[in-house]
């Protein structure tokens, strides 16, 4: 390196993160009534821009990228683009976000996607027959040139990849063996697929999709298999809570999501953290934890905007 090179951010120092994230105990009768202590594992306080599992899957990834453009993908409404425009800013990286939908480019940006541009993140929209194939080499050869960022550092769809998987570690190894079971909302994959390599044995994982169609187990096995090489820890999935898919809220969820917070002075957010904590509850209403068991369930995010 020459005296005149710019110097690679440490994206660990800029952000200060609060690590490990607090664990706390709540007190819930429906939790306890049934035997069962119920924790929160407190992902959403690791810093105020880049909260819970973003931090985990982000960190690694920036500091592979070395200084170079990151170019990554999400919905409208992507938490994860959120938080890579967010990191960006902090690092003095420039982002590209490439945005599921190429009609919205037509209208107002909305509220998420309006952070993303604040943070300085250049939106690129693209058609969703063009999203879909975003992985194959060709595709996405086209997006880097069609963004002027060939040489970018590519970051996939919510965050998941090997990298993201090892960065997820953490979380399994800081709860040790405080929980018997360890729920999260999955959206890719990438976190479960970490937190259940990083746990203990005798740690028992539970990923609660947020999205409907039933593949994502196929994609936790083989991003652990990127990772690690085999298949690593004890986890499984139930996909009954999704409510329509991402995004998708009913006003049952609405309610359930108003009354946990107000029972522990906690808002909690719709889209991932919401669909988990009611499936937590259904399962211990229906008799799937035993008596004694110590569920801590990871808070991942907080409400948009905060």
């Amino acid at each position: 390196m020459t005296s005149s090179a710019v110097p690679v951010p440490d994206p660990a120092a800029a952000p200060a993160p609060r690590l490990p994230s607090p664990l706390q105990e709540l007190s819930d009768d429906r939790f306890g009534r049934r035997g069962l202590r119920l924790l929160l594992k407190r992902d959403d306080l690791i810093h105020p821009e880049l909260t819970g599992n973003k931090w985990r899957k982000l960190v690694p990834n920036l500091r592979a990228a070395a200084g170079r453009t990151v170019v990554t993908f999400g919905g409208a409404y992507s938490n994860h683009l959120r938080a890579t425009a967010a990191a960006g800013r902090l690092l003095g990286l420039p982002t590209v976000g490439v945005v599921r939908g190429q009609e919205l480019a037509e209208r107002p940006l909305n509220p998420s996607l309006a952070r993303c541009a604040a943070d300085g993140m250049r939106l690129h929209f693209v058609d969703r027959q063009t999203y879909r194939r975003k992985a194959e080499p060709a595709t996405l050869a086209t997006v880097l040139r069609t963004v002027g960022a060939a040489d970018a550092f590519v970051v996939p769809e919510g965050g998941s990849n090997s990298l993201a998987v090892h960065g997820c570690t953490a979380l399994g190894a800081e709860l040790g063996d405080r929980a018997d079971v360890v729920a999260v909302a999955c959206g890719t994959g990438g976190t479960l697929a970490g937190l259940a390599a990083g746990l203990p044995q005798g740690g028992r994982a539970l990923g609660i999709p947020v999205l409907k169609g039933g593949f994502l187990e196929a994609s936790v096995r083989a991003l652990q298999e990127e990772a690690f090489g085999a298949r690593r820890g004890t986890w499984s999935l139930d996909d009954r809570f999704h409510f329509g898919g991402y995004a998708r809220t009913t006003p049952r969820l609405d309610a359930f999501a108003e009354d946990f917070g107000a029972r522990h002075g906690l808002p909690v957010e719709r889209l991932y953290v919401a669909k988990m904590l009611y499936g937590l509850l259904t399962l211990a209403e229906e008799g799937a934890f035993a008596r004694g068991t110590t569920i801590a369930a990871v808070v991942t995010g907080r409400p948009f905007p905060s």
